[in-house]
């Protein structure tokens, strides 16, 4: 048996005995018709030929969901629990979990780490899915630069993760292990091939791309990929010690100038699914940042490139599984009991004016009611009081946390009656993120963090807070950037690009600086008869 072929293999089975979530792939029907947006007004019609491509690149696209974008024991884990804005805490022996996940927001973690080898296996699952599609010969021009584009992005989760990954391009392929700069080179030239240009340039004609022109956010189109692009610009630093913040502007630039895409702001609005009979307070729609991130957010016009979720036929997010404690079931009436793990970290809740639409729409906090408006109990309650009342200070982080402590992330909205597997779309690129983008970029190349005022302030305004005038720092932006971007996997590489992941916050010594990259997972060596040798520190 080829011997990356055992490697596949072993990530199947690794994954499996560490995540919740069932990862078998599940796949959608054919996105070829037209789809109007609930609540939205917008009519997103798809090019033929590309409709014809997704057809084609259905399992490869599901791999998105697969991959651990939204859920427990991979991607997601990783990227959020490792950073300042949240934890699972251990409650008693619930949620210890051989203190895998205590290592993980102490930085303690090593090559053993079932989750840091899940993550692995999820990338190279949805490569190999990628690669078989591209080498099976059945994808015209189009299906080709989606699919190569969309392998594209995850190298790129590969290059921030690990650095040193082997690039895999064919099924039956074992290549060496590549520097980080032969991954980041690698990258770039997928997408740039994907964009049909050879350099990102001011004013850059695309009209050579096999990618559409805009279009379904569920296809990888020109502006995803200039998206994901910017993203490897924008950490260019990071990757190869060569700042790129002129490209990551070029890329950020062209989306939004292209006018395709605009802000979700006031008379954005869809219904709010998850409204209580009962409680006067609840909204009848969602406006705004909200309705970016809600059970019927599909269609948005402020997502670029989104992962398609759907209860029935697209599972995999569970955020209100992870996240709510046991007994707000009864809050929206949801068929399964959640697990009350994920919490946000209270020096992160509290970083937010509470002015600020974002806070609301980011956290659920306080005494919680249920559908009728009666209070939620938690009759084993391990505090003096019987009603569940979620609080933003978390007591400890082992081993025995209050098990109603921590603001609970609620950006990615729940629905009356919701199943584990959660309808809210996940944008990967989306115009609110590529304001930032731009505006990080142009103040980096100015060395003037104040540059960056405009963009941000366009945020901020949606968001009802006021504007920064001559007074935006480099600690504020990163600041500002955690309030836009919480709960949708960016904190870990932002705090990495800041010089900030390795600092001390909440139950969290200081940490050293080759904890930056994640080790190779140890059962990934062992498999590769000496192919793949371990980062430094590790």
């Amino acid at each position: 048996m080829n011997k990356l072929f055992k490697y596949f293999m072993f990530f199947g089975l690794a994954l499996g005995a560490v995540a919740c979530t069932d990862l078998e792939e599940e796949l959608v029907g054919d996105i070829t018709d037209e789809v109007t947006a609930p609540g939205f007004n917008i009519t997103v019609v798809n090019d033929p030929a590309a409709g014809n491509a997704i057809a084609d690149l259905t399992a490869s696209y599901a791999e998105l969901r697969n991959a651990g974008t939204a859920n427990h024991g991979g991607y997601y884990a990783v990227q959020e629990i490792t950073s300042d804005e949240m934890c699972i805490a251990a409650k008693g022996g619930d949620w210890f979990d051989g203190g895998i996940l205590i290592e993980l927001h102490q930085h303690t973690y090593g090559a053993n780490h079932a989750f840091v080898n899940g993550t692995w296996g999820q990338q190279y699952n949805a490569i190999g899915t990628i690669n078989g599609k591209l080498g099976d010969g059945s994808l015209g021009p189009d299906g080709v630069a989606q699919a190569r584009a969309l392998r594209a992005y995850f190298y790129w989760r590969l290059l921030d993760l690990y650095g040193r990954v082997k690039i895999v391009t064919e099924t039956a392929a074992d290549p060496p292990q590549a520097s980080r700069q032969e991954v980041f080179d690698f990258v770039e030239s997928e997408l740039l091939a994907a964009l049909g240009i050879s350099e990102v340039t001011a004013g850059m004609d695309l009209s050579n791309s096999n990618l559409d022109d805009g279009g379904s956010a569920y296809v990888m189109n020109r502006y995803g990929a200039l998206g994901i692009l910017g993203k490897l610009y924008l950490n260019a630093e990071v990757y190869t010690g060569t700042a790129m913040y002129d490209k990551a502007e070029l890329c950020a630039d062209a989306i939004i100038s292209s006018g395709a895409y605009s802000l979700c702001g006031a008379g954005c609005t869809v219904a709010n699914l998850g409204k209580r009979e009962g409680v006067a307070a609840d909204p009848d729609v969602l406006e705004g940042y909200a309705a970016v991130f809600a059970p019927n957010n599909g269609g948005n016009p402020e997502h670029i490139f989104a992962v398609q979720y759907d209860e029935a036929s697209g599972g995999g997010m569970n955020f209100s599984q992870m996240t709510l404690h046991f007994s707000s079931q009864f809050t929206w009436n949801f068929d399964a009991q959640p697990w009350n793990g994920y919490a946000s970290l209270e020096e992160f809740y509290n970083s937010y004016d509470e002015a600020d639409a974002r806070k609301k729409a980011n956290f659920i906090v306080g005494p919680q009611l249920d559908f009728g408006g009666s209070s939620v109990l938690d009759y084993a309650a391990d505090d003096d009081d019987i009603q569940l009342n979620y609080t933003p200070k978390i007591n400890e982080l082992a081993p025995n946390s209050l098990r109603e402590a921590g603001a609970r992330p609620g950006k990615f909205s729940f629905k009356q009656g919701g199943r584990p597997d959660m309808d809210n779309d996940w944008p990967i690129v989306r115009l609110g993120d590529v304001y930032l983008m731009r505006a990080e970029a142009a103040a980096r190349q100015a060395g003037d963090w104040t540059v960056a005022e405009a963009d941000v302030n366009v945020l901020r305004a949606r968001a009802g807070v006021p504007a920064y005038s001559g007074t935006l720092s480099g600690d504020e932006f990163l600041a500002e950037r955690g309030r836009e971007m919480f709960q949708e996997t960016s904190r870990r590489t932002d705090l990495i690009r800041f010089g900030k992941y390795n600092d001390a916050w909440w139950e969290k010594p200081a940490s050293d600086a080759f904890r930056n990259v994640f080790p190779i997972p140890l059962e990934q060596i062992q498999a590769s008869n000496g192919s793949l040798t371990q980062n430094p520190g590790y």
